[in-house]
């Protein structure tokens, strides 16, 4: 089956996976502003490598334990509301960071951070799978989950240009602000499908065109989950590779100093370099599994050959550290990220 063409038919679906995008574009903006002036800030706060990881942590342990509930507040009032509450809290949480001095306070701002952010990702879920029909799921969520690269990319370009101009504290108040003009046009235009009153009857009767499936409604358990092999591969999965992109997302701008000297000005183009690298692996990761089945190969061996193809690939930054050159260890770190995001 296929859209139904013609005048009748509106697109207003794809206005909000727009949406969705700029939310999770705002999103990494703003985690990734702690990161890359974590070395200014290490010299003006004399912060130890330690507090700085543990500044950190409380972002990731937050973040953690605000998913295991997001979900549930998004079914329980909808994601209009949840998601303008997470954006608002995650925006105030990063206007915070400019008010405080201490470790303790950073961690407390991380942390509120964190279980805002939180709220990002199951909101743009649920909103995708009540605005699109299954067939057009995977593009959607391709689509918002692209904010993610963008988001870093344009982190590194607009943070050190902010802090030299205005300051690191106006870096993160500027990029809080952003939240809040998104939140503007979120609360300005997202309705339920049925009652927005752009969505025309066409558009509605194809949103809604999936066939209802036996049993489909029903409520899966914790405990059937668990008992599953698939949720503790994909568990076990992410335990093993999320700390990798965390590490390329936190740790790079101090790596970049600490190694090879620089400061906040030259950030920009490396940081920029590798995030794109990231970027076109998210895309590169899809085609070669896919190309792969189309040659014959069964869908386990092509995607696990991808998946290993990727995991070899990034061996090599274990020689990052000791490179000769920046470039060649931004090489080396943008294949690894490239692979990673595979």
């Amino acid at each position: 089956m296929s859209e139904p063409t013609g005048t009748a038919i509106t697109r207003v679906r794809w206005t909000v996976v727009a949406l969705l995008f700029g939310a999770t574009t705002v999103n990494y903006i703003d985690r990734q502003v702690l990161a890359i002036l974590a070395p200014t800030l290490t010299r003006e706060l004399g912060w130890r490598e330690t507090d700085y990881a543990g500044i950190v942590s409380w972002f990731s342990v937050a973040y953690g334990v605000g998913l295991l509930g997001m979900g549930r507040v998004m079914d329980v009032i909808g994601v209009r509301v949840g998601l303008s509450v997470a954006v608002g809290v995650w925006s105030l949480a990063s206007m915070a960071h400019a008010l405080v001095t201490s470790v303790a306070g950073f961690g407390v701002a991380r942390a509120l951070l964190g279980i805002g952010e939180s709220g990002n990702f199951p909101a743009a879920v649920k909103t995708v799978a009540e605005w699109f029909p299954k067939r057009e799921r995977a593009l959607a969520t391709g689509i918002f989950n692209a904010g993610t690269n963008v988001g870093v990319v344009l982190a590194a370009l607009l943070v050190p240009w902010i802090a030299l101009a205005l300051g690191w504290r106006w870096a993160f108040v500027v990029t809080g602000a952003l939240d809040l003009v998104w939140l503007a046009a979120w609360l300005a235009f997202y309705r339920d499908p049925g009652r927005h009153p752009r969505v025309s009857r066409a558009e509605l009767a194809w949103i809604r065109s999936d066939p209802v499936e036996p049993g489909g409604g029903d409520a899966v358990s914790w405990r059937s989950l668990l008992r599953r092999r698939q949720t503790w591969a994909f568990i076990v999965g992410k335990a093993l590779t999320d700390p990798v992109w965390l590490f390329y997302l936190f740790w790079l701008p101090k790596f970049l100093e600490a190694n090879f000297g620089v400061r906040l000005a030259g950030l920009a183009a490396p940081l920029v370099v590798i995030y794109v690298a990231a970027d076109l692996g998210s895309v590169t990761g899809g085609w070669v599994s896919g190309a792969l089945i189309k040659r014959g190969w069964s869908v386990n061996l092509g995607r696990k050959t991808a998946l290993l193809v990727a995991a070899l690939a990034i061996v090599p930054t274990m020689f990052a550290p000791v490179a000769g050159t920046m470039w060649a260890a931004v090489s080396i770190v943008a294949v690894a990220a490239g692979a990673h995001q595979w």
